[in-house]
């Protein structure tokens, strides 16, 4: 059983900006511990004529080409009367990058 030290839990949380307390320091120590010591047994398991698998449902991106389609002029006034704030044909939405 691979034990870490408190220590090294106080390195973790400094490293992630977490503030712990001692009994949640002593807490992780246990937990991640034991997490460890499951990832050790793994090491066991014998891989030596097992191919890599990067993933086993066949599935691919889909990509398509972005199209352009002209709309029909009445129908684009008629959205652009529904907005809620506009300014001509203009259509403001809120502010999505701070200056």
């Amino acid at each position: 059983m691979s034990k870490l030290t408190v220590e090294e839990i106080e390195m973790v949380a400094d490293l992630a900006r977490l503030e712990l307390s001692d009994s949640e320091k002593e807490m992780y120590s246990k937990q991640l511990s034991v997490i460890f010591d499951y990832v050790d047994m793994l090491d066991e398991v014998n891989t030596v004529d097992i191919v890599e698998t990067c993933q086993v449902t066949g599935l691919e991106d889909v990509f398509r080409d972005d199209v352009v389609e002209v709309s029909d002029s009445e129908v684009v006034k008629k959205l652009i009367a529904q907005f809620p704030d506009k300014v001509d044909n203009l259509l403001k939405v809120k502010q999505v990058f701070d200056n």
